[in-house]
């Protein structure tokens, strides 16, 4: 079984995340301090070194104003 977190549907939810963070104007400092992490711990989560858990997704997302079944949705395609 793969790691999902080299899956292509795990990419593609982050490359989401990060768009979302980006339309908004937000640096990955901004995004950090709304949800009280290093900034190093978006630069894992976007280039994919680090695996968010279910828990950290919904934070995330909500931060960037995302709905988290959105970005599930992803995974249906």
């Amino acid at each position: 079984m793969e790691k999902s977190i080299h899956s292509n549907d795990y990419l593609r939810l982050i490359a989401w995340l990060k768009a979302g963070r980006l339309a908004r104007g937000y640096s990955m400092r901004d995004l950090a301090v709304m949800i009280n992490e290093p900034h190093s711990f978006i630069g894992k989560v976007e280039t994919a070194e680090r695996r968010l858990d279910v828990a950290e997704y919904v934070q995330y997302c909500h931060a960037l104003g995302l709905e988290p079944c959105e970005g599930l949705k992803l995974f249906k395609k």
